[in-house]
């Protein structure tokens, strides 16, 4: 399969570049064979009977730094990307120090002298450029005072938009390029499909008995890398830091109606962690999960089964959490196991998004993308939503 395979015509004007006054009053497609027209607000009413939501509960940090010498001069911005050789958790708790893969705008403006940003009367940051890693360079942090990182950059940066805004972040981004839920800092985009929930929503949700599971995925900014050209087997998938709990994992497990997961972030976690179960039923081994291993695992072992195996690990080891990387590649071809549909956005042309999409309900993805190009439907992070059943 080839990137052209998964290119459509998506005008600039029908990418919402803000968000609507409120969250849930969005349009809402729902494809089950038939494409429906609805508003978000109608979803505890569209959901089947005693359905699941998984929701991913990561939070967005102002992961975009800016430090300028003199007032006049272009800033020199370094974005956080990933903590250098330590999970997300404990990077977000990290005092006095840390480092970081970041990329680096107006790089030939930093020679080899420190960055200071003076932020409060006992703090100050200090960034000092190491070697070059991955998409950038691991940026040494200090500062001073008893400040944990996520503190810091919660002082110190911006929120970090997706680059097709095309615009500089906003007061207003501060709170709607957030989810309502979000709890676990360490995100560097937002888990869209959430952002349409509001306190109603989720309490009408209950009030017609469907439960709620949340679970955290740390959102990497690979997600917004096109597909190269040619072949999408030859993209290389980014990785990224997921949570796995014997808590969420057993009310998984515990819930007997149909699952729904809140957006690509949420399925990626689930299938993830079917595959690192799989494997290590097979192999034996705990593990993180490469681009293709789902392609050659047993395709035979349930989820159940699955995650049974790695309530089981969890409990041999005698720990509730940890946290692995998850390289998971979903394509045309694959076969979701562990929900009966999706909650998303509408994606990007040539994005691994869209192959995810195609995944789960096939070619009738041009279908519905033609359906809400047609009838007005703003696409992309702060645009419109839709649920869609997946093949069977």
């Amino acid at each position: 399969m080839q990137k052209s395979d998964f290119i459509y015509d998506l005008p600039q004007e029908k990418i919402a570049t803000h968000p609507l006054k409120r969250r849930d009053e969005s349009k809402f497609l729902v494809f089950n064979g038939a494409i429906r027209d609805h508003h978000f607000s109608q979803l505890p009413i569209l959901l089947p009977e005693n359905s699941q939501l998984v929701f991913n509960n990561t939070k967005v940090i102002k992961a975009r730094l800016r430090f300028t010498k003199i007032e006049v001069a272009k800033p020199i911005e370094v974005f956080c990307l990933n903590p250098f050789q330590q999970s997300i958790e404990e990077a977000m708790e990290a005092k006095n120090q840390i480092r970081f893969e970041c990329m680096v705008g107006n790089l030939k403006r930093w020679k080899d002298h420190p960055l200071h940003l003076e932020l409060k009367e006992d703090l100050t940051l200090s960034a000092t450029k190491g070697e070059r890693s991955g998409q950038g360079f691991v940026i040494s942090f200090t500062w001073t005072g008893s400040y944990t990182f996520s503190e810091v950059v919660n002082i110190a940066g911006q929120i970090p938009l997706p680059p097709y805004m095309n615009r500089e972040a906003e007061e207003e981004d501060i709170e709607r390029y957030q989810t309502i839920y979000a709890s676990k800092n360490g995100s560097v985009a937002a888990p869209t499909a959430g952002l349409h929930f509001t306190p109603r929503v989720l309490q009408e949700l209950e009030s017609f008995g469907h439960e709620r599971l949340e679970l955290t995925l740390h959102v990497g900014a690979g997600t917004f890398k096109p597909l190269g050209d040619g072949d999408i087997s030859t993209h290389k998938m980014h990785a990224e830091e997921i949570i796995i709990s014997r808590k969420w994992l057993q009310d998984y497990l515990n819930h007997k109606g149909p699952k729904f997961a809140v957006g690509t972030t949420s399925l990626r976690m689930l299938e993830s962690c079917h595959w690192i179960g799989a494997k290590l039923i097979t192999t034996g081994r705990f593990k993180n999960l490469a681009q293709f291993d789902a392609y050659e695992l047993d395709q035979k072992i349930t989820t159940d089964e699955a995650y049974r195996a790695l309530i089981d690990y969890l409990d041999s080891a005698d720990i509730s959490l940890t946290a692995l990387q998850t390289q998971l590649m979903i394509r045309p071809g694959y076969r979701i196991k562990s929900t009966q549909g999706i909650i998303t956005n509408f994606h990007q042309p040539g994005s691994t998004l869209l192959l995810l999409v195609c995944a789960g309900i096939g070619e009738a993805w041009r279908r519905v993308y033609t359906h809400a190009l047609e009838n007005n439907y703003r696409f992309l992070s702060y645009g419109d939503s839709s649920m869609l059943y997946f093949n069977r």
